[in-house]
């Protein structure tokens, strides 16, 4: 872990965090399908031009598979259930349940990759879950079928996001697929598999400039962006390192969600943060990766 990757962690938590807040204001005007839809499409086009313009090699036929793998689970299925979810439950709230894809992923390593899970890193995945609850107050959102439905799809999406870390990790050995590539052709994919359900995702209005914008936002940052850096260092430093980037998604929703939303914060949210950040420098001084 080098000051440069820890540097594009704390990156991709402010644009990933930003994200939640896009979603609540999108949501509601084009609905959690159309506003998935576009969010893959337009973020698969735009990865698709910068591989072209960098001269990357797809090999469409030879990574088809994994394309699809991780266009399904990075994609398709956690860009719809977090729009879904954003209908329900506030943007910190989803930030929250994202976190625990650092746990699936440490689990979904010792499975699938073989790595050893240390008792300080799981003290560190746990700790941090725990600092992300304190800092939204957990408890405090009334319990309904609503609400338990949308927790639900806010863990089955974490839960894709660390199965599609370990799809990376499998594939994105030296002489396997380009990190740029993978990028740019599971959103592609992720995009195609979703699009014949558009018919059916129309909203009764066309939504408003700000709802449209906030989309394009969630395209171009949250998602073809983060993808482009995030993929290259699932590869570099492992899937379990990588995915302790949830942990300071929560810290920076709320930040923007003061900002922009007028949100206000509390006690919990500076106990909260320093618990998360303690937890992060846990998970990423444990032991090396297998």
């Amino acid at each position: 872990m080098t000051a440069a990757d820890l540097a594009k962690l704390v990156f991709l938590s402010a644009i990933w965090g930003g994200s939640f807040i896009f979603l609540r204001v999108a949501v509601p005007e084009a609905g959690p399908l159309l506003t998935s839809i576009l969010r893959t499409v337009l973020a698969g086009l735009a990865l698709l031009a910068y591989a072209r313009i960098s001269g990357v090699t797809m090999d469409w036929r030879r990574n088809l598979k994994a394309f699809a793998l991780v266009g399904l689970f990075a994609g398709a299925i956690p860009f719809t259930c977090f729009s879904y979810a954003a209908l329900v439950l506030p943007a910190a709230y989803s930030a929250v349940l994202n976190a625990t894809a650092p746990l699936f992923s440490a689990l979904l390593s010792v499975l699938m990759l073989g790595e050893r899970l240390t008792l300080g890193k799981l003290a560190g995945l746990l700790m941090g879950i725990g600092g992300v609850a304190i800092l939204v107050g957990a408890g405090t959102l009334a319990v309904s079928p609503q609400t338990l439905l949308a927790v639900g799809a806010c863990l089955v999406a974490a839960m894709c996001y660390a199965m599609s870390t370990m799809v990376v990790k499998k594939t994105g050995r030296p002489g396997d697929i380009h990190p740029i590539a993978m990028a740019a052709g599971s959103l592609a994919l992720g995009g195609s598999m979703m699009l014949p359900a558009l018919p059916f995702a129309l909203p009764p209005a066309i939504p408003s400039p700000t709802a449209l914008a906030c989309i394009l936002a969630m395209a171009l940052l949250s998602s073809g962006l983060a993808q482009a850096l995030f993929i290259p260092m699932i590869v570099r430093i492992g899937p379990t390192r990588a995915m302790s980037v949830s942990f300071l998604i929560p810290l920076f929703s709320m930040v923007w969600g003061v900002l922009f939303l007028g949100e206000t914060v509390g006690a919990a949210t500076i106990v909260g943060g320093v618990v998360v950040l303690l937890a992060m420098a846990l998970v990423l001084s444990s032991g090396r990766q297998a």
